[in-house]
This record gives C-alpha cells, structure tokens and sequence, in this order.
C-alpha cells in the first residue's frame, strides 16, 4: 500500500527540517571563524513548489511520474544582521532565533502526525 501524500509532505518537511538544523549548527560553530559567511537552505515552501507533482502510474499504460523533491541546496545568506571587521557574518542572536523556529515546526509536524494517527486509528476501529 502506498503511503498518503500528507504523510510523505510532513517526513519531506522533516527532512528538510534536520539539514537545517544541522546548517544553523555549522553557522553557530563557524562564528569566530574569520571570513565564514552565514548560509541557510531555501525555504520549504520554494523547494515544494519546485517540486513535480505528478499523478503516479498505477497501470503500465498510464503515463506519470512519481514524485520527486530533492535535498535543498545551500544559499548564501544575504540578509545577516552584521559583519565583523574580521568579515563574519554569523549573528549568534539570529541564529539561536533561526533554531527556535526549526524546534516548534517539528514539534507542529509531530503534532500533525499524530492527528494522523489517530483518524487512521478511528476508522480502522469503526
């Protein structure tokens, strides 16, 4: 049986969540590096729209694709609160910031996997 969509959205989101994570490590272990420039990954949003959604083959005369979202790539971050003489762009205070949105947007895809959950639950009992 194939896994439904909104579960493959939400481990994609995971996913993406944890290269994030680490990158926002590598920033904070990079901030007295002299020259190191902050990086982040595109937005989930971007690589989601990106993404080819196409309707899946069930019948070898169908024509489809299957879904296909890849890693993010990193980007540059232009938008850094400052630079330090000695060319560092890494603002622990945004980082740390950056960190606390990765946290609650697991736990609002942990609470979303649960609420699966629990209706698969529901209408296997019925």
């Amino acid at each position: 049986m194939e896994p439904v969509f909104l579960n493959k959205l939400v481990s994609h989101n995971n996913d993406w969540l944890s290269l994030r994570q680490a990158t926002i490590a590598e920033n904070i272990a990079n901030a007295n590096s002299p020259g190191f420039h902050a990086r982040d990954l595109e937005p989930f949003t971007s690589v989601i729209s990106e993404a080819q959604l196409a309707m899946t083959a069930t019948h070898d005369g169908h024509l489809g694709q299957a879904m296909d979202v890849s890693r993010p790539s990193d980007v540059e971050k232009q938008d850094s609160w400052t630079v330090t003489h000695s060319g560092n762009s890494v603002s622990i205070e945004q980082e740390l910031m950056k960190a606390g949105e990765v946290a609650r947007d697991h736990a609002l895809n942990a609470s979303i996997a649960k609420s699966f959950q629990r209706m698969y639950l529901a209408s296997v009992k019925s």
